[in-house]
């Protein structure tokens, strides 16, 4: 059972934000600091990831754990309207391996940060620079 009214369930999904996300905002303030400079969210690549190294062709997609069905603490479904959720989250998985097939069949090398991953900062930036190397 929902808490929430459906009025004030839709008013606060209504405020859900598709880009520049706090973890988008986090791993973008770290790659900067390491000296990087990037594009965002181009959209000539599939899924307009939402970092991009041009010269390098590299992408990081910053994903919400909710959102793109993380097997994590976070990625756990609603308890209402599950078959609602259930069918939003797989067609979001779907679609985020459809582009990043895309991106791999065009040469682009792709590295998938998840927004539980930012617990430990300092692994998240290990594993950028590895990627960016």
């Amino acid at each position: 059972m929902d808490r929430l009214t459906p009025e004030r369930r839709s008013w606060l999904m209504s405020r859900v934000k598709g880009r520049n996300t706090t973890p988008e905002l986090i791993v973008r303030s770290m790659i900067h600091k390491m000296g990087y400079r990037f594009r965002l969210h181009r959209r000539d690549l599939p899924g307009k990831p939402d970092i991009v190294f041009g010269l390098r062709k590299k992408v990081i997609f910053v994903h919400g754990c909710f959102w793109h069905g993380h097997r994590c603490r976070k990625g756990r479904l609603p308890k209402s309207n599950d078959e609602f959720w259930r069918t939003k989250i797989v067609a979001n998985r779907k679609r985020d391996r459809k582009h990043l097939r895309s991106l791999n069949a065009f040469g682009w090398k792709v590295l998938v940060i998840w927004q539980c991953e930012l617990k430990d900062p300092s692994a998240v930036c290990r594993r950028t620079l590895d990627f960016l190397r």
